[in-house]
């Protein structure tokens, strides 16, 4: 029996063994089967010819297109170097047209990089780089942007800036570079006076170096901006900006240099930035509400300032700004608000809190009679200005410590001086008293000069004791 039994078992085993590796080799061979067909598929759609040439997936030479609006790219696609586009990066060739190309190309691709490589610098004449383009667009600043050095190279129409952004949203300006302006020539009136005499194309009037117009949820971090013509950063009609950690640097004689200026332009931040020039460190003009400025570092300059506001009686509307936690030093003026006479409109709820002053020309500076000439017309009319703290204002002046001077039909109301304590720089004497004409508020102690606590009128702080066209027009 055990001799007729182990056949059958060795023979059931055999069986079973074969049948497995059939299976197996008939699954393999389906899967081939289907590979194949898969790819003589695509050989068809890809060639269309009949030979063996990869298709557009499988060409090392081209790539597709991207699309602006869907998709997957792969983070190649999303940088654009100017270098790629034709740039020399030399300094001394224009390289106007790669910029404008590159900005083109990364405008259409979502979460683009425009690159503007270190160790290169651009020589850029006037441009326009226009929106709407895809959402978070990044302009990366290593290197250097110059302007042109010569006036006269410019045209009549670049005149009032130079690198103009227009239209733009979500878009975000960074970099460890530089934007260059070279307005060396440009401060000097005397050359630029004989320009004009020599060439119909160049008026008086200077270039900002970089502008927005119409741009929203807007960065500017981390880069330098020097030595502008005119202004260095400028805003128009624009809103929720933010600007962190930025330098800006000209001369303290060079003229009309403001740092950064704003018109017509809502909900702003500036924070940890310093800021060096010629003009108002910080210049909040009409139309501009929600500002926050802190931490910032300013001087040699002209302080922070609203305004000038008002002039050829226009009107002026500024509202809810915030200026504390301010270093300045060897500037001519503080926390100042200048307007002009005969202006309307009005500036209200605004705050000056924790600013150290160095060798401080004026400090504290509220000016209704500003005039910019040897002499202006006497007007009635002004922009109203009520509801103005100054907090925490603690340091050194040149000068004088502090200058209200506002207007007799339209006076300075609810103005608070609170921990005021400003020293003379020397002790040799020379310097003028404080002087508040016209102007409605409280003091609280500590107040240094003394005279500060005798300085301001009592009463006056109703916003409805306004005239209802400085009340309505805003």
């Amino acid at each position: 029996m055990k001799n007729t039994k182990k056949p059958s078992l060795l023979f059931i085993l055999l069986v079973v063994m074969i049948f497995v590796a059939f299976l197996t080799m008939s699954i393999e061979g389906r899967k081939n089967h289907h590979k194949k067909s898969r790819a003589h598929k695509h050989k068809k759609r890809g060639g269309g010819n009949g030979n063996n040439a990869p298709g557009p997936e499988h060409s090392p030479s081209t790539a597709p297109a991207p699309a602006p609006s869907h998709g997957y790219y792969p983070i190649s696609s999303s940088v654009f170097n100017v270098l790629s586009f034709g740039a020399k990066g030399d300094g001394v060739v224009d390289d106007s047209k790669a910029l404008q190309a590159a900005w083109k190309a990364a405008c259409m691709v979502g979460s683009a990089t425009l690159k503007i490589p270190s160790n290169f610098k651009f020589l850029i004449s006037p441009i326009t780089l226009q929106g709407p383009c895809m959402p978070k667009l990044v302009l990366q600043i290593d290197g250097t942007l110059l302007a042109s050095p010569k006036v006269a190279s410019w045209q009549r129409s670049s005149l009032f800036q130079w690198l103009n952004f227009k239209w733009i949203q979500n878009f975000t300006i960074q970099g460890t570079g530089t934007i260059d302006g070279q307005g060396s020539a440009w401060w000097n009136l005397s050359q630029v006076l004989y320009i004009q005499k020599r060439s119909k194309q160049i008026p008086g009037m200077k270039p900002t170096a970089l502008r927005f117009y119409e741009s929203y949820n807007v960065t500017v971090r981390d880069i330098k901006i020097i030595n502008s013509p005119l202004c260095h950063l400028k805003f128009d009609d624009s809103g929720s900006i933010n600007i962190d950690n930025i330098t800006i640097s000209s001369p303290a004689d060079s003229p009309n240099t403001d740092g950064i200026h704003f018109q017509n332009t809502k909900d702003v931040e500036i924070q940890h930035s310093n800021i060096g020039c010629g003009d108002d460190c910080v210049s909040i003009q009409t139309g501009c509400s929600n500002i926050h400025v802190h931490h910032i570092s300013c001087g040699p300059g002209h302080g922070i300032s609203l305004g000038s506001l008002g002039k050829d009686r226009t009107v002026a509307c500024v509202k809810d700004i915030v200026v504390e936690n301010i270093i300045m030093q060897d500037t001519l003026y503080g926390a100042r608000i200048k307007t002009w006479q005969g202006g309307i409109g009005s500036v209200k709820n605004v705050s000056f809190s924790n600013i150290q002053v160095s060798n401080v020309k004026v400090p504290i500076m509220i000016d209704q009679f500003y005039c910019d000439k040897r002499k202006c017309k006497n007007q009635t009319d002004a922009v109203a200005i009520y509801g103005v703290k100054y907090n925490q204002i603690i340091g050194t002046y040149s000068a004088q410590p502090i200058h209200l001077a506002c207007s007799n039909s339209v006076p300075c109301k609810k103005v608070d001086l609170i921990d005021i304590q400003l020293s003379p720089l020397s002790k040799s004497g020379g310097f003028q008293q404080a002087l508040c004409l016209n102007t409605y508020g409280k003091s609280f102690a500590p107040l240094v000069p003394s005279s500060i606590d005798y300085c301001l009128k009592k009463g006056g702080t109703s916003y409805n004791s306004l005239t209802k066209s400085h009340k309505y027009t805003c």
